[in-house]
């Protein structure tokens, strides 16, 4: 148990520098300290699967499944890359959600950083309670499969593409409740106007992206689980993942045009997922395999991107 403790007071100390001494004042994120933050956070949690061998080696973590230090570590990588690579689908939501109310670069980081705080714990409890299923009903893991298949056609289908924050559900309700200024006042969530405490777009856009990543676990977690089940495994890629999102946004959010076949990347990889866990009771995929389709999926997306120009698109 005093492993779980420490990773989670390791996160905590990540969010505290980030929050208190690398982003202390309001600043506009460039594509360089993007790029050097997504590199840092990528490199922080393909090194901790050196930790993950060295806990499963030694015994230090409850090891439920019974792995092995070598297939805890190729488990912990395949689960990070599959949560990376959904976040992609997420980055896109939030620079919907930050166009639409017109959230000023200046302050998108702090609204990223508390939406992520939540996330983690919103992710935390969708574990627990994911994996709590899947060791209790074995039948669950049909369930999961089949969303993430109509989850995976529905992506082919482009159903979420004219997503309006404002017209959402979650915006009609945070109206009826509080009152919403029309304009940005600083970095503030909340203002008070003759006397009346009010939103302001920024609390509106925390909100909606807070509501936005639990739907989004509904698609993760269960994609990770059909890896592993083991608790730790899990948690600790879907929280490093998620610690990476901020420095990614800023710097896919930028080249999302360019990368328009990664969605189809995505879709590869949620089929694959849902397919694994319809046929894992029958059969057992080599986790090597999972990786391969992985990595393949999104290296075709991005080369794809590159190399097809928009205009051989149109006028196919």
């Amino acid at each position: 148990m005093w492993v779980w403790f420490l990773f989670i007071g390791l996160i905590l100390l990540f969010l505290a520098l980030d929050l208190g001494v690398f982003n202390k004042e309001a600043h506009v994120v460039k594509t360089k300290e993007a790029s050097i933050w997504t590199a840092v956070w990528v490199t922080i949690a393909l090194s901790f699967s050196g930790v993950i061998y060295w806990l499963f080696s030694s015994g230090l973590v409850e090891n439920p499944t019974g792995l092995t230090p070598n297939n805890a570590v190729l488990k912990y990588i395949t689960g990070y890359l599959i949560e990376l690579s959904l976040s992609i689908d997420n980055v896109f939501v939030i620079a919907v959600i930050f166009s639409s109310f017109k959230i000023p670069a200046l302050y998108q980081h702090r609204v990223l950083f508390w939406g992520i705080l939540g996330a983690i714990v919103f992710r935390g409890l969708t574990i627990l309670f994911g994996v709590a299923l899947i060791n209790k009903f074995d039948w669950i893991i049909y369930v999961f499969g089949v969303f993430l298949l109509w989850t995976a056609f529905k992506m082919l289908k482009g159903e979420d593409e004219d997503f309006d924050p404002k017209k959402s559900f979650v915006f009609r309700q945070v109206k009826k409740v509080y009152p919403i200024t029309g304009t940005i006042q600083g970095d503030h969530f909340f203002v008070k106007r003759m006397g009346i405490r009010a939103a302001t777009p920024l609390f509106i856009a925390l909100v909606i992206i807070e509501l936005t990543d639990i739907l989004f676990a509904l698609d993760s977690i269960p994609a990770i689980l059909a890896i592993t089940a083991d608790p730790f495994i899990v948690f600790s890629s879907n929280i490093l993942a998620i610690l990476g999102l901020r420095s990614m946004y800023f710097l896919v959010s930028r080249m999302l045009e360019k990368f328009r076949f990664i969605n189809y990347s995505l879709v590869v990889i949620l089929a694959f997922v849902g397919v694994k866990m319809l046929i894992s009771h029958q059969v057992e995929l080599p986790e090597w395999l999972s990786l391969a389709v992985i990595s393949v999926s999104l290296i075709a997306g991005i080369v794809a991107s590159v190399v097809i120009k928009e205009k051989s698109v149109v006028s196919g």
